[in-house]
């Protein structure tokens, strides 16, 4: 064998081997949604923990980079990014990504302030009221389709902060939100005192499940997905995925 030849193959497989131990790397876009995913947050969030851990079983190390919403969800769309999350499911969203299992229940609930007296047992009854929301966020089919026939409008502004000012100034009567998400936002931002001013309706908007999304756009994504649903379901049968809502539960 001609030795530039030996020595290339040498390098070549040299090479292979530090990919090999290096392993795959994955870009994740999330958004900000305090208690669940967060950049300011040690690991991001309990989420965005779950999800770097769950790869790491399949020796894939993952770079977690937050945006804007629907920025993350345009550049994975674009394949800019390996997957986003979380998302809940829509049939449009359908036409650009793959869905992974539930990796998350939500329940979302209308917060208000104690003074006012509010009230529901069907979404015709928003009808007359000043009602917060977020920018690009759906609250479930019901939700989206009572808004898009007229039954009620929405005023949407881009964070958690901004709509719960709006509903301590009585600008609007409620916002919807997911529960946890909404007492975490009241806590990073607001006083005690005006902590203690609201509350939320003890009746669910939706009961609802998040996914992270793998980008049609790229030709790796079935693989991934599979790997990903398959450590999922391993943390959930042998009680791993439970500890990590637990200890958001304590505080941690």
């Amino acid at each position: 064998m001609n030795w530039k030849r030996h020595i290339a193959i040498i390098i070549a497989l040299i090479n292979l081997n530090v990919q090999a131990a290096a392993g795959e790397s994955l870009n994740i876009a999330f958004g900000e949604w305090p208690p669940y995913l967060s950049e300011s947050f040690e690991n991001k969030g309990v989420v965005a923990h779950l999800i770097k851990d769950i790869f790491a079983e399949e020796g894939i190390t993952v770079n977690l980079t937050f945006f804007p919403w629907a920025r993350a969800y345009a550049e994975t769309a674009k394949g800019e990014q390996d997957l986003t999350g979380v998302w809940m499911h829509k049939p449009d969203r359908e036409l650009d990504f793959y869905y992974s299992e539930p990796i998350l229940t939500e329940k979302f609930v209308f917060f208000h302030l104690k003074t006012y007296p509010f009230d529901w047992t069907n979404l015709k009854d928003l009808k007359e009221l000043g009602i917060g929301g977020g920018i690009g966020y759906s609250y479930g089919p019901e939700f989206d389709a009572a808004l898009d026939t007229g039954v009620f409008e929405i005023e949407r502004v881009a964070t958690d902060k901004q709509n719960f000012i709006k509903l301590l100034l009585g600008r609007i009567q409620v916002y919807p939100q997911e529960m946890n998400v909404g007492y975490a936002a009241l806590k990073q931002h607001f006083t005690e005192k005006d902590v203690l001013k609201i509350t939320h309706h003890p009746k669910e908007i939706l009961s609802n499940q998040s996914y992270v999304l793998f980008p049609k756009k790229l030709h790796k994504s079935k693989a991934l997905l599979l790997k990903f649903n398959r450590q999922l379901n391993k943390f959930k049968q042998n009680g791993r995925y439970e500890k990590y809502f637990d200890q958001k539960i304590k505080g941690r």
